[in-house]
Order: C-alpha cells, then sequence, then structure tokens
C-alpha cells in the first residue's frame, strides 16, 4: 500500500473477498483507481459490482483483504483517521435516497450541518454553488417527490458534492433514465471531475454511459475482475466474456459459440 503519499493511487484493492450465506460474492478482487481518473465498474448483474461498492464506502465488510482509500486502510486504520476520511468521501445512491422530509436545499445542506462549524449564511452560500452546479438552482425549495427522476440524480449529486470531497462514488447514476438525461448525467459527472479533481468510481450496466464517461472500465464476472482497460482496450478485446458482455449476448451463447469456434478449429487441422 502507499501510505499517505499524494501522488499514490487513489483507492487500492487487494485481495477483497465477500460472502452472503455462505454464498461467495466477491472473489478475489484487486484493482487499483488512480487520482483524478473516472474508473466505471461495469458487470451484468450478480457479477457483484454493487456489493464491492458498497465495501469500497463502508457499508459491507469485506470477509478478507484490504481496502485503501487516499492512503488510509478503511477497515484496519485508526477509527479517528477512518472517520475523517468518511469527510473526504461522497456517495450518490442508485435512488437517491434523499429524506422524503426535507427539502433538496435542506438535503445538501445536511453534511454540511453535520460535518462543519459554517454559519447558515455560509453553509446557505455553498448549498447555492452546489445547486447552481447540477442545475437545480429553481429546485432548492422543493420536496424530493416532487422532482423527476433526473432530478433526484442531480440532487443526490449536489449532496454528494456538498464538502467538496475527493473522492466521489455512484451506483447506478443513469439507470432508469431517458436517454437524453442520463447524456445529461454523463456530462455533469464529466464537469464535477473538471472543476473539482475528484476521483470518481462508477457502478453501471449501461454501456453508453460508461463508454462516454470512462478513463479505464473494470469488467466484473462472477466475482472477479475479468479485465481492466481503457474503453478502447474492452471495445478491442478478444475475451469471449468481454464480448459477450459488450454484444449483449447470453453468456451461454457466448461461451457455446466460443467452443465451436474452437472446434471447428481443431477439425480444420485434423
Amino acid at each position: 500500500m502507499s501510505g499517505d503519499d499524494p501522488r499514490g493511487p487513489a483507492i487500492e484493492i487487494e485481495g477483497l473477498e465477500k460472502s452472503f450465506g455462505g454464498e461467495p460474492v466477491l472473489r478475489g478482487v484487486d484493482l487499483v483507481v488512480r487520482r483524478g481518473e473516472i474508473l466505471v465498474i461495469l458487470g451484468a448483474s450478480g457479477s457483484g459490482k454493487s456489493t464491492l461498492l458498497r465495501c469500497l464506502v463502508g457499508l459491507e465488510q469485506p470477509d478478507a483483504g484490504r481496502i485503501c482509500l487516499s492512503g488510509i486502510d478503511l477497515f484496519g486504520d485508526d477509527p479517528d483517521r477512518v472517520a475523517a476520511l468518511r469527510e473526504r468521501m461522497g456517495v450518490a445512491f442508485q435512488g437517491g435516497a434523499l429524506f422524503g422530509s426535507l427539502t433538496v436545499a435542506e438535503n445538501v445542506d445536511l453534511p454540511l450541518t453535520e460535518f462543519t462549524r459554517l454559519p447558515e449564511s455560509t453553509r446557505r452560500i455553498v448549498v447555492d454553488i452546489k445547486l447552481a452546479l447540477v442545475g437545480l438552482s429553481e429546485a432548492r425549495d422543493l420536496l424530493p417527490s416532487e422532482l423527476s427522476g433526473g432530478m433526484v440524480k442531480r440532487a443526490a449529486l449536489a449532496r454528494a458534492m456538498a464538502l467538496d470531497p475527493e473522492l466521489l462514488f455512484c451506483d447506478e447514476p443513469s439507470a432508469g433514465l431517458d436517454p437524453i438525461t442520463s447524456a445529461g448525467i454523463d456530462q455533469l459527472l464529466l464537469r464535477l471531475r473538471e472543476v473539482f479533481g475528484v476521483t470518481l468510481v462508477v457502478v453501471t450496466h449501461e454501456l453508453e454511459s460508461a463508454f462516454s464517461i470512462a478513463d479505464r472500465i473494470a469488467l466484473l464476472h462472477r466475482g472477479r475482475v475479468r479485465a481492466t482497460g481503457t474503453p478502447e482496450a474492452l471495445r478491442a478485446s478478444d475475451d469471449p466474456v468481454v464480448r459477450h458482455f459488450l454484444d449483449r449476448r447470453p453468456e451461454g451463447e457466448a461461451m457455446e459459440g466460443h467452443l465451436l469456434d474452437g472446434l471447428r478449429e481443431r477439425r480444420n487441422h485434423a
């Protein structure tokens, strides 16, 4: 692990394992996220990507392995250091996880109230800046129930960015959105990285979104990292698992085709 060296990786994952009810979900995940990059975690349902994200943000404790965020061992370091680390992390959950009884502005203000001693007047300015950044200035006094799906996602991002985190984790940020709204969320994520220099880890199954925003992509398959690389490298991959996912073919069909190709090749050389 790289310690507190600011030049080191933003996130280091070594040998991560997690099971539920005796069923392995993560099977020795190794992954490095560089500072300032957008890493997209792709994978089919059940591949372990949501469990990996929950471990990364501290909501699930792994059975084995280590996670270091900004040089701090998330589950093995001094509790005070870990608590301070959490204030430098932002999380945007898939459903937004906004508090229904609070307005949009109050939701964004909540981390400022809990973790800073800023006066109310200063907090209001910060909230207004974050809402303007995500295009929700006019929605500051609305309740979550009054928002569209895209607005909920933007409000969740504004709240996640309230404390100017150095690490931002996003779970399915464009899931359930129409293509135009989804593209707007993609552009917003790119803008957040540009303006704040934040390191992003984005979990998604949306291929178009992944290839639009990723510096690198990690493809999870049955609890393991099957492939990592730039979008261009994954597009050029001849790995049958990568191909079946990118080509949107059922896994059984893709593997069957791969086996048939091998049989044909052996027959041709017989």
